[in-house]
């Protein structure tokens, strides 16, 4: 038994080739991902952490000692590990400080800065709590109301059954009610402005309206149809309604232009200001100067990065006294080192992720050229992640990082550069086009239709094939879902 298991024991010389990445690389492809509107924080972030890098011009006011004092103290304690000797040259000479500056300083003083104004208003649902407050109810009524207010969403629905309503106010609030109390109440919220606040569905919605207004014909034709025919009319199924309630086509287009003017979302009309801005902070910027194309990365805001000369002085310092040679003046020296080499890293990284942007977009800029100068979206050619990889010689998962959340401005508007990629295709005539050169096409000829009588798939496939696309059916319904538009039975209109 011991010989068998001696034989299953053997020593060999294996070699191994692995390829691992660098904390300085990993790093990098950290930073390539994030896009300008978070890099200030993402820097902020690493000045915070590490007080050897500092931002703003040469001149800084001297650091707290004892705050850096207290810091190599409590790297004593988990790393003793300070016998590695390195040479002082490499981090207090000043010709090799690294330093960095997001942009040329090329702007005149007198440069105009334009600022996005950002308007403060009235919430949502504080605008339905001002309504109730001059509503005559009991205390107990007013809980009840503010708890079905504040579940009321944003597109001004509630989504919510009566019945659960009640279970969580019994649960949540301690109130006890039933299910006749809380619908007498969503009918009075019912009332508020804007007219169909409340509703649970659409149609309750639109017929919430519609009893605010004045009882013409063609808005009690509108309430017939919502009441009886819903599920006809949202099929656009015009001819069954017409024979059911014997209409004429001109009665039933009347009707449906009252049921169009309604709001299917009344949340929305309310405290507009008071919704989230999202404002777009492009990366890139391309300019038209001469006829040529101008690129420039945009930074204008991003604070200069350096070494603090206090670490600086610091180390000279502690050089001075090395002869005292003792194992605190060998740990704080390790430690300045360690923060220096942090700061020296990442303004490396930074600098590396400058470049690696830059020659990315210049690349797709030269690539897609002719759409660049006109704007125009057929100009756009085939383009994939592997032909801009090829081109700036990096690899295809560092230009997919580059491209992710970035945004560029151009004299046409402010584009993702995702939007500039697309598979191709060939034409009858053997040229090579992209897929978004089509879809450009097919919305054209839908934007075109009688809508009356719209195409439906098989006849748009017939058109683009009449202009040497061939593509399949199925395809165009694919681009046609792509582009959110609805397939012809509704896109029909009287």
């Amino acid at each position: 038994m011991k010989l068998k298991y001696l034989l299953m024991l053997k020593q060999g010389l294996h070699q191994k080739l692995q390829q691992k990445l660098s904390p300085q690389q990993i790093q990098l492809m950290k930073l390539l991902q994030v896009p300008t509107i978070a890099l200030e924080q993402r820097i902020k972030q690493e000045i915070e952490e590490n007080m050897a890098l500092v931002e703003g011009g040469d001149e800084e006011a001297p650091q707290d000692e004892s705050s850096i004092d207290d810091q190599i103290g409590e790297q004593d304690e988990t790393d003793n590990s300070t016998e590695d000797e390195f040479d002082l040259n490499d981090y207090i000479d000043p010709d090799d400080a690294p330093d960095y500056k997001y942009e040329a300083n090329n702007r005149s003083k007198d440069d105009e800065e334009k600022n996005i104004p950002f308007v403060s208003g009235v919430s949502f649902h504080d605008l339905l709590r001002t309504q109730l407050s001059f509503q005559n109810l009991s205390d107990k009524q007013k809980s009840i109301a503010e708890f079905i207010i504040g579940n009321i969403d944003d597109s001004g629905y509630l989504r919510r059954e009566s019945i659960a309503i009640v279970d969580d106010l019994a649960f949540t609030q301690n109130i006890s009610t039933n299910k006749e109390e809380v619908e007498a109440i969503i009918k009075i919220i019912q009332n508020f402005d804007p007219p169909g606040i409340a509703a649970r569905d659409l149609r309750e919605c639109l017929l919430l309206q519609l009893e605010r207004k004045e009882k013409t014909e063609d808005i009690l034709l509108a309430v017939v149809i919502l009441k009886r025919f819903f599920d006809a009319f949202t099929k656009k199924h015009y001819s069954k309604i017409i024979q059911r309630l014997n209409i004429t086509e001109e009665q039933l287009k009347n009707a449906i232009d009252e049921i169009i003017k309604l709001n299917p979302k009344p949340g929305n009309t309310l405290s507009e200001s008071a919704k989230v801005n999202q404002h777009i902070v492009p990366d890139f910027i391309i300019l038209h100067e001469d006829g040529k194309l101008i690129l420039q990365l945009n930074g204008r805001n991003a604070p200069e990065l350096h070494i603090s000369r206090t670490y600086k002085n610091m180390l000279q310092a502690y050089s001075d006294q090395k002869g005292k040679n003792n194992k605190q003046m060998k740990d704080a020296m390790t430690f300045v080192k360690q923060k220096i080499d942090s700061a020296k890293w990442f303004i490396d990284a930074i600098k590396q992720r400058q470049n690696t942007l830059l020659s990315t977009m210049k690349t797709i800029m030269e690539y897609q050229y002719e759409y660049f100068q006109t704007g125009d979206e057929t100009k756009l050619r085939p383009m994939i992640l592997k032909d801009i990889a090829e081109k700036v010689h990096l690899d295809i998962s560092t230009i997919s990082r580059v491209v992710n959340s970035k945004y560029v401005q151009t004299p046409f508007g402010t584009f993702k550069l995702k939007s500039f990629f697309s598979e191709g295709m060939v034409t009858q005539s053997g040229e090579e086009v992209s897929t978004r050169e089509i879809k450009k096409i097919l919305l054209n000829i839908i934007e075109k239709e009688n809508k009356r009588k719209p195409y439906t798939d098989e006849k748009l496939a017939i058109f683009l094939k009449d202009n040497g696309y061939n593509i399949a059916r199925r395809t165009i319904a694919k681009y046609r879902e792509q582009l959110n538009i609805p397939v012809a039975r509704l896109r029909k209109e009287l």
